[in-house]
């Protein structure tokens, strides 16, 4: 393919905001390049073959699953847009999966009648109270900016009356889409809850390689350019205005506008006109993760769940470690194996189960490279012996690892500090300070492979495809 050095769009991040938004503006035959630093795409969302063997990174499963044919909600609609069918993407429903705090459980499925049926069960006293719960939730607009970064802690102990409860609804949500520390936006609360217990979990046989080979496929087929290993060093401004972006290697493209899926203090760090400042907090929730290759199906020694979310006390602590490489206290079990796969997809070729927790970037950072070898292996044994209160002990069923830490995170996302889920403080409208230039995926507010997916295109027709 001829590249061109002008184009109505120029996308910075070849992830899943970003593929999204050029497939978008390419159907309207706008010439988009989308930039990548790296030599794949994907993001935190990739994956990468080591000794034979297919690894996703940052999958556990995508959110937000909808029936074939349904006409409502985040999946139907990035259908939609992008002109995929629900086919392309052979989706298999979670097994089900748990939260586990000690002495008491809630297991969820992709029918939230499981998880009433729980809370009724465990917290009979909450039971109108948790319905109230649902029928606030059922209407809140994503896009809303006035509201969304309200208490979801305050709120919460507004509308239900049992501590322990509250904590165990906020686990997994925080988990899987809160950049804040100790407490939640209320509108993030809302996407999350609805995205995980009211639509659900799903994965594709084929793991995240199948989407991104969908999307890029769709995205070069309209004529989109993608570029690997372009990163941007800078974004030209002039007079308010964005008029396109130097690579690092020097080599200059101009553009009506700018779509970047960066995060905003990331994007703001690139223009310069450095004379204009824009204060912004970086998020500190940041992950190490593990990939345990088994032997066996996890199923064979007795473990069946999709995801558990853990919490080894009955107060949820989401902050990044006080002293420590990593807190072993909470964590995410996964196993790709316990979706609900067609007989045609068969089983995956080994058992897996991947852990994940919160660790400290600035740390792992500061390590040196014989330390830090020595700390991954550490923590993986850490992080194991702390899953297995909460799973059966898979410990000697393992053939080989992988392990990933916040080191690995701000490679592929650039974000400081390693963050997970960006910055605290979300852009909804995807706005800056210059005029064309905007923002997708994790800072605009919508997290997730789904959510990513949607915020790309909603930004693209809101701030892309105007006339």
């Amino acid at each position: 393919m001829n590249q061109h050095n002008e184009y109505d769009t120029i996308i910075i991040g070849a992830g899943m905001s970003g593929l999204a938004a050029g497939i978008r503006l390419a159907h309207y035959d706008q010439r988009v390049c989308v930039l990548e630093k790296h030599w794949t795409i994907g993001g935190l969302n990739s994956f990468y073959r080591v000794n034979g063997r297919n690894y996703d990174v940052g999958l556990h499963a995508m959110t937000n699953f909808t029936e074939k044919g349904a006409k409502k909600g985040p999946l139907a609609r990035l259908l939609k847009q992008l002109r995929f069918r629900w086919d392309d993407f052979q989706l298999a429903e979670q097994a089900g999966s748990r939260i586990a705090f000690p002495g008491i459980h809630l297991d969820f499925t992709n029918d939230i009648q499981t998880l009433v049926a729980e809370v009724e069960s465990k917290f009979p006293h909450q039971k109108e109270a948790f319905q109230n719960l649902l029928n606030k939730l059922v209407d809140y607009d994503d896009l809303t900016q006035d509201d969304f970064a309200l208490s979801t802690r305050k709120i919460l102990g507004e509308i239900l009356s049992d501590p322990l409860l509250i904590e165990m609804l906020l686990c997994p949500l925080m988990w899987y889409g809160n950049a804040r520390e100790h407490d939640m936006d209320w509108g993030q609360f809302c996407i999350m809850f609805r995205s995980i217990f009211l639509e659900g979990f799903a994965r594709p046989f084929k793991g995240v390689r199948l989407i991104l080979k969908h999307l890029v496929r769709r995205f070069r087929e309209l004529g989109g350019e993608l570029r690997l290993r372009s990163g941007v060093a800078k974004i030209c401004v002039d007079n308010g205005h964005a008029t396109g972006v130097q690579l690092e290697n020097g080599t200059v493209l101009t553009a009506k506008r700018i779509l970047s899926s960066a995060g905003i203090i990331e994007t703001m760090r690139m223009c310069d006109d450095q004379s204009i400042s824009q204060v912004q907090m970086a998020g500190e929730m940041s992950f190490i993760e593990s990939i345990s290759v088994l032997e066996c199906q996890p199923k064979k020694f007795g473990f069946d769940k999709t995801i558990v979310f853990y919490n080894d006390s009955e107060t949820f602590h989401w902050t990044k470690p006080s002293s420590h490489l990593c807190d072993v206290r909470t964590g995410v079990i996964c196993s790709p194996n316990n979706y609900l796969y067609s007989s045609d997809d068969g089983e995956l070729d080994a058992g897996f189960v991947r852990l994940t927790t919160i660790a400290d970037h600035q740390r792992w950072s500061d390590l040196s490279p014989e330390r830090y070898a020595y700390e991954k292996l550490r923590w993986y044994d850490e992080s194991v012996a702390s899953a297995v209160r909460f799973m059966p002990d898979f410990r000697r069923h393992v053939i080989d690892t992988d392990v990933f830490t916040p080191k690995t995170i701000r490679r592929f996302t650039s974000h400081d500090n390693g963050a997970v889920y960006g910055a605290p403080d979300k852009q909804l409208d995807g706005t800056t300070r210059l005029d064309n230039l905007f923002l997708c995926g994790t800072d605009q507010g919508f997290v997730g492979i789904v959510g990513a997916i949607v915020s790309g295109i909603s930004m693209a027709n809101q701030h892309c495809l105007r006339t």
